[in-house]
């Protein structure tokens, strides 16, 4: 046993080694817990694709792995030890906090943790010291879940229910109620939960200036306290044409119709308002849905210009819809602009199908829309088996991306009966690029 152990641990030594950044200063190897069992010899795996020099190869950590100290030193080895070189670690998941936030409240999940436990600042000094750079995920608008909604009082919806975003379908009934009455908010509640298939939750608006602001400071907050390598987007568009049509929306979108308006047309949309109060909306769908993509980018510019202002060489990247058309028009998520005029570092394109030749398709028009800047390709690891990924990982490479990014990380080391049945999906990844390695599987 002790000459097996010896042998593992050299190989793991070799591993690190050669995965370990040049820049970076040699540092303890991470350990994982005792393996399941070691298989040893070659692996099956056919001889590895060369490696692109400075491949970035990410994984996206959903907030519930931030939620325990133990948790968060398992997933930077697991990363480690399987030759991933970034985290994109989820730090805002539903207008909360997986760290000490200036602006927002903690996490309900943090609840039975000591306070003085910071998942992203814990990760960024486990990740550092061997090598990984740590990308703050945060999602943007939306903000609760509609299933468990926000414990704590302090949360946005209940201090803020004006930012919310409203549906086409109740914004005639809800535009005269007082957003601070509860029958705003139940409203939008009821709405949800009835419409679940088509909503992951509660969305605030974009078009309010507070919501910006706000926005605005929790980007800057990180940047400014973290040492982080990266910020990313996510949630970055509007769940789909039917919003928003809040008070906010209409009434700043009918400001900016009336500048161009004549005082006879102004009289008759006025009346027409009176009557409903989306008329402005639908008189002008062209304007209204163009007036709705500059909401979102301009967030976008303001952060990017934000960040960069207080840490230059931080990557600004976003989670996007890989069809770009699609997401312009359906989502209000004009990310084509956002690269052409600068304002982003990184897309990564969420390419999940398992279908690797609309896979293919989805990132090379990714990569000729780039405008000179990365594309990380991202895979849906959890809706395909570890071969499917690694097709995936073959032809971003082929096609010309910096690197990719696997959604993610938390399913990758749970058991799936289609997917993951023996939970080592990073492993059988990790068999892409160095096959002669033994595969070390989770307990």
């Amino acid at each position: 046993m002790r000459r097996a152990a010896s042998i593992i641990a050299a190989y793991l030594i070799l591993l690190l080694t050669a995965l370990l950044p040049a820049q970076k200063t040699a540092a303890p190897t991470p350990t994982l817990p005792p393996p399941q069992r070691v298989e040893t010899g070659m692996a099956k795996a056919a001889t590895p694709q060369p490696i692109p020099p400075n491949e970035v190869r990410a994984l996206w950590v959903v907030r519930h792995t931030m939620s325990s100290p133990q948790a968060v030193k398992e997933m930077v080895t697991r990363a480690k030890v399987n030759g991933f070189t970034d985290l994109i670690v989820q730090v805002r998941g539903r207008g909360d906090a997986y760290y000490n936030s200036r602006v927002e409240p903690r996490a309900d999940e943090l609840a039975g943790q000591p306070t003085e436990f910071d998942p992203l600042a814990l990760t960024l000094d486990e990740a550092h010291r061997i090598g990984i750079r740590v990308h703050a995920w945060i999602n943007i608008y939306v903000v609760a879940d509609i299933e468990k909604l926000p414990q704590t009082n302090a949360h946005l919806i209940y201090q803020h229910p004006e930012w919310l975003m409203i549906p086409r379908e109740i914004a005639k009934e809800l535009f005269p109620v007082d957003p601070k009455s509860p029958d705003y908010l139940n409203r939008l509640i009821e709405f949800t939960r009835n419409n679940r298939t088509e909503l992951e939750g509660l969305y605030t608006s974009p078009a309010h200036p507070e919501v910006k602001e706000s926005l605005i400071k929790i980007w800057l907050d990180i940047a400014e306290r973290y040492e982080v390598d990266g910020l990313h987007f996510d949630y970055v568009r509007y769940p789909n044409t039917n919003f928003d049509y809040s008070r906010s929306a209409l009434e700043h979108f009918r400001s900016e119709v009336e500048k161009n308006l004549n005082e006879e047309q102004r009289a008759e949309l006025a009346r027409q308002s009176d009557l409903d109060p989306m008329a402005y909306a639908a008189n002008f769908p062209d304007l209204f849905a163009d007036f709705q993509r500059r909401q979102v980018t301009d967030l976008v510019e303001r952060v990017y210009k934000g960040v960069k202002a207080v840490k230059p060489h931080a990557i600004v990247s976003a989670a996007v819809f890989a069809n770009t058309e699609d997401a312009a028009r359906s989502k209000f998520q004009d990310w084509r602009q956002w690269m052409r005029l600068g304002w982003l570092d990184v897309a990564c394109p969420m390419s999940y199908t398992p279908d690797t030749e609309a896979f293919r398709r989805q990132i090379n028009n990714a990569v000729k829309l780039a405008s000179g800047k990365q594309i990380w390709a991202g895979i849906g690891g959890y809706k395909q088996t570890a071969e499917s990924s690694i097709e995936k990982i073959k032809a971003a490479r082929e096609l010309g991306a910096q690197g990719f990014a696997l959604f993610s990380y938390d399913s990758s080391v749970k058991a799936s009966p289609e997917f993951n049945p023996q939970s080592d999906y990073l492993e059988r990844l990790r068999e892409a690029w160095l096959p002669s390695m033994p595969r070390l599987l989770s307990q």
